[in-house]
């Protein structure tokens, strides 16, 4: 996508590192001045110089998303430092970890739905009037799997994400007629940090969930984003796009025999275990 975003500038909230620091890197290198914004300023820093020393443009905007007058503030930047704004990719989660329903913490819930739904509508909120005024533009928000199909003790999380769906339906709706188009991404196991601390276990676990058995990357889930802004999805909005290797169409199990052949477990000697 070299040059396809030439002249245009994109906001990347959750920008600090793993989906958002990539998909603000692949915006760069496809000609957009980005703008970045999490609440870790250090952390931004550092993916705006790498943009830099490549040769792109990119300011840091240190930004609570949940707090209304610092992401209308984040937008305010955006249009005074470039003029315009073109895209976002409102990339916010959060949740309190695992745990039965009836365990959950009160305001550990509260965060976590502020995190995630109150943290898209605010983003959409202040975005939509600035792309309005520019003629128009295209918003893809961050979801996931278990926001179309419940996984066990992550009940805010879970709750959250099918919240951020159907705000984004909603938005989609509100504006399609307007030049604006609003797209949601439901990635499945992606390699980032969270999981890389997991370990290699947790990771040879998670491929084996996945039909294509391999855990999916940022640069997978930032070229589904800048593809879903491009004038390639220009008739697609509304859409929630899974980047799952073919987990949120049905269970794989993994392949145990080959077909004529007897049903025996693996050799352990072989295995190493």
């Amino acid at each position: 996508m070299s040059g396809l975003f030439a002249d245009r500038v994109a906001l990347v909230a959750g920008a600090s590192r793993g989906i958002g620091a990539g998909t603000a890197r692949a915006w760069a290198a496809a000609g957009a001045s980005v703008v970045l914004a999490a609440r870790d300023e250090a952390a931004l820093a550092s993916v705006v110089a790498e943009i830099e020393q490549t040769g792109g443009r990119a300011v840091a905007v240190p930004t609570d998303v949940t707090d209304a007058e610092a992401v209308r503030v984040l937008v305010d930047r955006t249009v005074q430092t470039y003029g315009r704004l073109d895209y976002a990719f409102n990339n916010v989660t959060g949740g309190p970890r695992p745990s039965p329903l009836a365990d959950f913490d009160v305001a550990g819930f509260d965060a976590g739905i502020a995190a995630n739904v109150r943290g898209t509508f605010l983003g959409m909120k202040y975005q939509i009037p600035a792309m309005l005024a520019g003629g128009g533009g295209a918003i893809v928000n961050m979801a996931s799997v278990a926001g179309l199909q419940a996984v066990a003790s992550l009940g805010t999380y879970v709750t959250g994400k099918a919240g951020i769906i159907a705000l984004t339906k909603v938005a989609a709706l509100d504006y399609a007629d307007q030049g604006i188009r609003v797209n949601v991404v439901a990635p499945g196991p992606i390699l980032t940090h969270h999981l890389r601390a997991a370990g290699d276990y947790a990771q040879q676990l998670a491929a084996q969930s996945v039909p294509m058995r391999r855990i999916g990357t940022v640069d997978d889930v930032a070229a589904a984003v800048l593809w879903l802004c491009s004038p390639d999805a220009g008739f697609i909005t509304g859409a929630t796009l899974p980047i799952d290797g073919g987990q949120s169409a049905g269970t794989k199990p993994p392949q145990m025999y080959r077909e004529g052949e007897p049903m025996t477990p693996p050799d352990d000697s072989r295995s190493g275990h």
